[in-house]
């Protein structure tokens, strides 16, 4: 299978992009797909002849470079990194997204990784004013009140305090709410890397929330929810119901994949709150105030809100709902030749578990359940895989994710006459992947 371009945008497409302008972006990708199977075909034809001519594979005849030299010394790289032929697969910002990078989006390349940990390194990125670098000697974390009878005793914690506790560790999946957002009129960007990006899943490690509440003698029983403060520039402020706080779920996190979060992912603070919305795990966590209703802070009153068809808008919609995306084969990759592929992907639910994950390559017409890969963990990624022959004719891929509620992922048809398509926000719609018999993969949409 060969992959997809990357880059396929010049500096004059994305100055274009960023001047409104998105109706190349297609023919952009197609040109940069067409220089790629162009260089593929030279190396093909290169190598042609040792294959033709009975000589064998050189490189299992001949001794190989990195057989017979010596290698590169213990610790040559005190902290590990991928190999050089592997950097073409990094997390990329969608050009012409925002006007300016620092309150944007960078994409976890999807259609790269393998099992459901995201390295942290190819964590997906949504900041609203930069990320910043911040020095845990001076960081804080407080907890008060909207009112003196909320919280008996408001403390301030330094990192040391937090540290000393006992930690817990658990997997989880973060999904920006706006992840998929740019499909929901269309057919908008050729990647399962720009289309489900904003999609990433790590081992958290920290304190439970309610611990510290408890710790600072919070009354449980009244309150009805936190507010969560951001300590960057953007002062990000989230509300959120008491009920996955008391459950012990809702995490003020320290770690991530065995070592301390990277900053552009909180460090040295953030709160992990599974199953909702990336923007309420508030990163760089300064502050948590227990109150008894929501805050309606402006990004939650103004921003994440959701369009209806009737022009209302939905508000607190926090939940993501059950969805999944196959992987591979997906949008710019291409199948060399006929034969058994392994078709792969992932599932999630805000509502817990997945139970079942259906696969079509009929666009629909006929499903078979696929093979989900253990661990299958609540408000987690779960991996699923199914064999398919390919036999050279045109097909379409898709994916239909059944969570342990029996909520059943919808088709765009579905969710359209429900939501409308001028929707930004939580767009869980099954996606499809068009084969041509070049085995060229399209994204298309099927109603």
């Amino acid at each position: 299978m060969r992959q997809a371009p990357e880059n396929f945008l010049t500096p004059e497409d994305i100055r274009q992009v960023g001047q409104g302008r998105r109706d190349f972006l297609r023919a952009s990708f197609l040109t940069a797909t067409a220089a790629t199977v162009a260089a593929t075909a030279g190396g093909r034809a290169a190598a042609a002849p040792a294959a033709t001519t009975g000589i064998g594979d050189p490189d299992i005849l001949n001794p190989t470079p990195w057989g017979s030299s010596l290698g590169q010394p213990v610790a040559a790289t005190p902290y590990g990194l991928p190999s050089r032929h592997e950097r073409g697969l990094v997390r990329r910002q969608s050009p012409g997204l925002t006007q300016v990078a620092a309150a944007s989006v960078s994409f976890a390349p999807l259609q790269g990784l393998f099992g459901i940990i995201t390295p942290s390194g190819l964590h997906f990125e949504r900041h609203h004013q930069g990320w910043q670098d911040i020095d845990p000697t001076r960081h804080r974390f407080m907890i008060d009140g909207a009112r003196p009878e909320f919280v008996k005793t408001p403390k301030v914690y330094t990192m040391d305090d937090i540290l000393r506790l006992p930690p817990v560790s658990r997997m989880h999946f973060i999904e920006c709410g706006a992840n998929t957002g740019m499909e929901w009129g269309n057919v908008a960007v050729p990647t399962v890397q720009y289309t489900h990006g904003m999609l990433s899943c790590s081992e958290f490690t920290g304190v439970p929330l309610r611990t510290l509440l408890e710790d600072c003698g919070a009354d449980l029983k009244a309150a009805k929810y936190v507010l969560a403060e951001g300590g960057d520039g953007s002062s990000m402020t989230r509300s959120i119901p008491i009920e996955p706080v008391l459950s012990g779920e809702v995490l003020v996190a320290y770690g991530q994949n065995g070592e301390m979060l990277r900053p552009e992912n909180g460090y040295p603070l953030r709160l992990v709150v599974p199953g909702v919305q990336g923007v309420s795990w508030v990163k760089w966590l300064r502050r948590v105030e227990v109150g008894d209703r929501p805050y309606a802070t402006k990004d939650e009153a103004v921003h994440y809100i959701d369009l209806m068809p009737d022009g209302q808008h939905r508000q607190y919609s926090s939940i993501q709902e059950c969805k999944s995306v196959i992987t591979t084969p997906s949008g710019g990759q291409t199948l060399m030749a006929k034969g058994y592929f392994t078709i792969s992907g992932l599932a999630w639910s805000g509502r817990g578990k997945i139970k079942r994950v259906d696969v079509s390559v009929d666009g629909g017409v006929t499903w078979v359940e696929a093979t989900l890969q253990t661990p299958i963990l609540s408000k987690c990624l779960t991996r699923f895989s199914l064999p398919w022959s390919w036999d050279g004719q045109p097909a379409l891929l898709q994916s239909r994710a059944i969570d342990e509620t029996g909520f059943v992922q919808p088709g765009y048809g579905q969710l359209r006459a429900a939501r409308g398509s001028r929707s930004i926000y939580h767009n869980n719609a099954i996606q499809t992947w068009q084969v041509a018999e070049n085995g060229d993969v399209n994204n298309v949409q099927i109603l």
